[in-house]
Formats: C-alpha cells, structure tokens, sequence
C-alpha cells in the first residue's frame, strides 16, 4: 500500500450537521464517547497500512487541526502524515472548494509531487470499518481506471445514493447521482450479480455508491485538468468517465452508516450502545479505532444506575440513571437526573469543586449537568451548562424549531444544545 495516497474530504459547511457544525469542521465531530468522525478513515488507513494521508476542509478546520496534530504525528524515519489541506485562494484558483472534485483539483500541483500509482478517495463522515487493501487489490486485479465501493441499496434509501448498473464483470455502465421519479426506477438491476441471494436481491434492488473511490493517478489528474467546469465526483466526473473508462464496482459486505445528518449521526450513536451485538463495535484489537491520547483519570459512577450505555474516561455520575445513552468525556451528571437514549458530547475542560461552587452561590449554572435533570431523546454538545430542575425532553413533540437565542435547536424531533450553551435552572424544553 506503499504506492496510494489517500485524500479524505472534508465536506463543506456541513449545514446538515448544523449546528453541531457550528464552530468545527465536520470531520471534527465528537464521536461515541471519545472519538471524532476523522478518526474513522484515518483508522482504516492506518490499518490498512496507508500512511500518507491528506484530508481537505474548508470551513472551521482549528479543531480539526488540532485534533490531528495532537493524534497522528507520525515521527522517526517514515514518510506516513496525516496533513489538513484547508481551502486557499491563489491567482489561478480565485475561489474557495466548489465541490469534491473541485476540492482535488485545487491541489493535484502538490498530490502529482508523491510517486504513486493510485488516489484513495474517502468521505469523512462514514462510520465503518474498511480493509482499503482488499478495495485497492482488486482495482489492481481487474486493471480498472476507476473502482467504486458499493452496497446493495432498498427502495426507501435509494434516492439518497449514487446509484450505478454493472454488467455480470462488475464493470459499471451507467451512474446516475441521487435520481428521483422516473430516473431512479431506470436504475433498479438485479443485484444477484453482486452475490446476494434472489431473496436479498428482491428487498435491495440498487447499487448504491459509498462516496469511497480509487483512482489511477493519471486517470484522476486527466479527468479534473480536462473539464474544470466538473466540481463533484457524484453528480459529473463519474458519470461522465463510465464510457470512456474502465470503472469497476467493488461490493463492502460489512457494516456502513452515512450519518451526515443530525437524525443518522444521533441513531448511529446510540445503536453503539446495544447489546450483545451492536452493528459496530470499537472492540477490534485487530483494527482499532485511534483518537487523541487524552489521559485522563478513571471515570466515578457514585450510586449510578447505568444501563445500555457508554461512559468516557473522566466522567463522574453522582446517583442517577443512564438508559442507553452515550456519555462523553470530562461529563458531570448530578443527584437525581435522567438521561435516557440521549448522547452528551462532554466537556474540553474540568471546572474545580471551588468554581462549581462559586457559581452555583452567584446563580451561575455549573459545567455539566445539574441536579435532577431529565435528558431523553437530546444531543448536548460539549461545555454545555445545564441547570438543576430542567427538562430537555420535547414535551410538545417539535420536530424543527430553531432557538438558538435560548441555546438549543430541534432536529427531526431531536433536542439539539449547542456547544457552550447555558440552559437555566428549571428550565423545560
């Protein structure tokens, strides 16, 4: 894996994401815990034995940055990096990333200086766990220019996908990027071809694009230098390059979840909380999940009913109950609260017990969570200051509302608390 460099996009705005996008990049994200979404596919190219690593973003890359730098310096005699590339405007490229295409395009003066054969493509909101050698070694096999990763796809999700026909080789002979009406039922095949039985191949009856790719390196540098008018890989470059180009599908048989909308990345957390057998698991000595080295101390549960639920390091849970939730580091949950199928991202920092107390006697709210508060169906992002008495369960059942002047939005029915936010003492959402 020597000769692939792997470019991971960052996205744009991630307005989707928002307003968990609102002061970070969205692959800076918090994740299940402890992590962030770039761990994933920085993860599984370090696993994968690929070392060079560029990622690309354009909106609110500090955090991210950092959370690189601090993670994956890689020292010593190696030539592996994980680099952030943000948006930069010079004489020839005026304007900021106008797509994923566009995003490479703007920096193949410095991709083309690597001697490489192949480009590994990746989104930076995906969760799942990929062996990139098998994809790479099969786009090797099959001599293709272009191979796409792929899963089968049902009806209700297809609109949402790439969609793509391959002949009984695998080959792709038509794309179409997230078709509706008419144009998505042109793209139903029998996805027997890709192995699945004639009963699954009834239930998935498309092929879905993943937005994972692997390129030849003079394939993608002729393709972007050809036609700078294409700025996105799904919606032009893909289906433009299928007839004059031996494009290749490649079918992942494991889990994978796009979760780059605030209803999937609060469902995808939460299922990591099932047991025995959550559709992922971050329990694989083989091919771990990395993310900064935090060091912090042992989490305290005091008199705590937790169940079905996970816990960062660095927390401390004074008598309350946890339902199937996930609980970030440095969290503070009080006396009496209860958190049920909720995710709390956690705080960057620890507040002393003399400020707890301090704040508490000048009528400020504390970090974290206070007594007997009731959390269900929330995400509450990090350095949130809940009050004692309050309530953040959606009791009129909203299903969009945006009040961030009183820190919190509402997405798809979820409770959303802003980063930093205050949410005063008795205080019902």
């Amino acid at each position: 894996m020597k000769r692939v460099l792997a470019i991971i996009l960052g996205g744009g705005a991630g307005t989707r994401l928002y307003p968990l996008t609102k002061l970070r990049a969205k692959p800076a994200v918090p994740l299940a815990a402890k992590y962030r979404l770039i761990d994933i596919p920085i993860s599984n190219c370090i696993n994968s034995e690929i070392q060079r690593i560029y990622v690309l973003t354009q909106f609110r890359s500090a955090s991210l940055n950092r959370h690189i730098t601090r993670t994956y310096g890689m020292a010593g005699f190696s030539q592996g990096f994980v680099e952030v590339l943000a948006a930069m405007q010079m004489s020839e490229t005026p304007s900021w990333f106008e797509g994923t295409a566009d995003a490479v395009r703007q920096y193949l003066w410095l991709f083309e200086e690597w001697d490489v054969d192949q480009y590994l493509i990746l989104s930076g909101d995906h969760l799942y766990r990929m062996n990139y050698a098998d994809l790479v070694q099969r786009h090797r096999d099959t001599n293709a220019d272009i191979t796409l990763s792929v899963i089968p796809v049902d009806e209700s999700q297809a609109s949402d996908f790439g969609l793509l026909k391959t002949d009984k080789s695998g080959r792709v002979i038509c794309f179409s990027e997230k078709p509706k009406g008419d144009a998505l039922k042109a793209m139903q095949v029998d996805t027997t071809v890709l192995g699945l039985t004639a009963e699954k191949a009834k239930e998935f009856p498309y092929i879905g694009s993943m937005g994972i790719y692997v390129f030849e390196k003079q394939v993608l540098h002729n393709l972007l230098k050809e036609a700078p008018a294409r700025t996105d890989f799904g919606k032009e470059i893909l289906p433009a390059s299928a007839s004059d180009n031996k494009v290749q599908a490649y079918l992942f048989e494991d889990y994978w979840e796009d979760i780059g909308t605030i209803e999937a990345f609060y469902n995808a957390n939460l299922a990591l909380t099932r047991q025995p057998n959550p559709p992922f698991s971050f329990y694989d000595e083989k091919a771990p999940i990395y993310t900064r080295p935090r060091y912090l101390p042992p989490t305290k549960l005091l008199e705590c009913n937790v169940i079905e639920s996970m816990v960062g390091e660095g927390c401390i849970l004074r008598e309350c109950t946890v339902k199937r939730s996930v609980i970030g580091i440095r969290s503070r949950i009080e006396t009496g609260c209860t958190i049920d199928n909720a995710l709390l991202m956690g705080s960057d920092f620890y507040e002393s017990p003399t400020e707890r107390l301090q704040a508490l006697e000048s009528g400020k709210v504390p970090l974290g969570i206070g007594a007997n508060t009731i959390i269900q169906r929330a995400i509450v992002d990090k350095n949130a200051r809940i009050g004692r008495n309050v309530q953040i369960v959606n009791k009129d059942g909203v299903k969009e509302s945006n009040r961030e002047d009183l820190g919190f939005m509402i997405r798809s029915g979820i409770v959303v608390v802003i980063k930093n936010a205050t949410i005063p003492d008795g205080s019902v959402i």
